[in-house]
């Protein structure tokens, strides 16, 4: 089995910074995209940001300029680093990734990790 364990949430002031990761574990054979996206309360999960096997990413409008997606794929974890954070950052952030694994290749979730901007 394939599990995806996010980490780094937390309360932070307006302004600040955090760092989420995601560590994939399992029996893994290759890992394509790791994204993060992030669901708000009454709102639907939106991307956050993606990056492919190759290196390339993708943002939100929203976030650009202040998160930063990377991944370290010797330890098959993707980052997020969150600086300027916003009240409207305030949301429950879970780690996705497509991951090829014995016999297929399949979309996995994380259970999420609680990211609060509040002063």
């Amino acid at each position: 089995q394939v599990h995806l364990v996010e980490s780094g949430g937390g309360l932070m002031q307006p302004g600040g910074s955090l760092r989420l990761s995601c560590a994939a574990s399992g029996t893994i054979f290759s890992i394509n995209h790791m994204s993060w996206y992030r669901q708000a309360p009454g709102k639907q999960r939106e991307l956050v940001a993606a990056i492919r096997s190759g290196g390339s990413t993708n943002y939100a409008d929203s976030v650009k300029g202040r998160f930063t997606i990377s991944r370290d794929n010797t330890k098959n974890t993707v980052y997020l680093q969150m600086n300027s954070l916003k009240p409207e950052d305030t949301a429950v952030y879970y780690c996705n990734a497509e991951i090829r694994t014995v016999g297929y290749t399949a979309n996995y979730w994380g259970q999420g990790t609680q990211v609060t901007v509040s002063s």
